[in-house]
């Protein structure tokens, strides 16, 4: 059975994470994705080890079952290409700072006038208005200036990296894929695409879910290690006697007391909700010191017997063995051009009839141009002379 988003085509000018990683939730669910790269400027993800047939594996998981067309957008030959492609794609990516595509002749406003029903999508770091607009940023940059990263870390050693892209992803692909399929629907009512503005600092700063609230009403900034859900009570992870750590979670009353009966604590129960610095540094010394007196392998069997909101913290390829992960298909092998096959993460969208599409690992640059040229009726002769021109590769 096809994808949901079967019905859906979508040209992504994208590169780096957010995006790629986007168009993969739309590509995963059977969207038709053709990446549009600069033959002379190829995306930097494609240089990234390890390698494998000569593919990069992060760019074989990130653009996998998307069809790669080498074109540049320099030449005016290459734009006339993609006027031509829009005609039959009805939903754009990009990642460029703001104007670029504009001033290549691809952006929203040249483009609509060929496709009214065209949806178009702006990932950046800060959006396409404000102060910051054309400054350059990374991740840690956009977590910064949306006040996440100044309550992330430890009040000893301060703020700290997160440990995976939380604008790019977070922020970036995933809040531009809902504002994209919210388009596509309000399409469906009023026949008309429109323009996305996604900025990855104005999605970093909605995820503010549980501190904002307090913060705008009572006044007060969430602190380094000052909030239950970020190391200020005793959810946080301790370390056994062998040197691995538990996640211990389970504020709820219920959890807690099955915990620290579990650990011969029993009396730190009724403690557990404080919120006073001195009484969660006692109750976090004496999780500590008890959960010292055992192995990693003696907590795993004793908390695997009880509902308590205590996991082990496990390795990546620990997390690819676990039982639950496995139960849950969470890994899928991707046929590669050569026939064999790719261990990749999988969708993790599960729907009783729909099921995601893995048609092929992320191809080498341009894979695809002559085929989608093809099918878009430009003749063996036409290709041969863009080739000729340098507006494809």
């Amino acid at each position: 059975m096809a994808g949901p988003l079967s019905t859906l085509k979508v040209l992504d000018f994208s590169a780096l994470l957010p995006g790629p990683f986007g168009t993969l939730i739309l590509a995963d669910l059977g969207a038709d994705v053709l990446r549009l790269e600069s033959p002379g400027r190829p995306d930097m993800v494609r240089m990234l080890p390890p390698m494998d047939e000569g593919v990069s594996a992060v760019h074989g998981y990130l653009n996998r079952s998307k069809r790669s067309l080498a074109v540049d957008l320099k030449k005016p030959a290459g734009v006339q290409v993609v006027h031509e492609l829009i005609k039959d794609y009805d939903i754009v990516v990009e990642q460029f700072r703001p104007g670029v595509m504009a001033k290549l002749g691809v952006g929203y406003e040249q483009l609509r006038e060929i496709n009214p029903r065209l949806i178009y999508c702006s990932i950046t770091g800060y959006g396409q208005d404000g102060p910051y607009r054309n400054r350059a940023g990374h991740d840690m940059n956009y977590l910064s200036i949306a006040g996440m990263t100044g309550y992330n870390g430890r009040r000893d050693s301060g703020p700290a990296p997160m440990a995976f892209q939380v604008a790019d992803v977070a922020g970036g692909s995933c809040h531009a894929v809902m504002a994209i399929l919210a388009a596509v629907i309000e399409r469906q009512h009023s026949g008309e695409g429109q323009y996305i503005d996604i900025s990855m600092t104005d999605a970093a700063f909605s995820l503010h879910a549980l501190t904002a609230p307090g913060a705008l009403i009572g006044g007060e900034d969430p602190q380094l290690e000052g909030t239950q859900l970020n190391g200020g009570s005793f959810y946080d992870c301790y370390e056994t006697s062998d040197g691995r750590w538990f996640s211990v979670g389970g504020i709820e009353p219920q959890f807690f007391s099955q915990f620290c009966q579990a650990i011969g604590r029993p009396d730190l129960a009724g403690r557990g909700l404080a919120m006073l610095p001195e009484i969660v540094a006692e109750v976090k010394a004496g999780i500590a010191e008890a959960m010292k007196q055992k192995s990693f392998a003696e907590w795993e069997q004793i908390f695997a017997a009880l509902d308590c909101c205590t996991e082990p913290v496990l390795s990546f390829s620990e997390a690819c063995q676990h039982p639950q992960l496995v139960a849950r298909e969470m890994l899928v092998d991707v046929p590669t051009a050569s026939g064999a096959s790719q261990r990749q993460v999988a969708s993790p969208f599960k729907f009783s009839r729909s099921k995601p599409e893995y048609r092929y690992v992320g191809t080498r640059l341009g894979s695809h141009t002559d085929e989608v040229l093809a099918g878009h009726g430009f003749t063996a002769e036409q290709i041969a002379e863009l080739r000729k021109s340098g507006a494809i590769a």
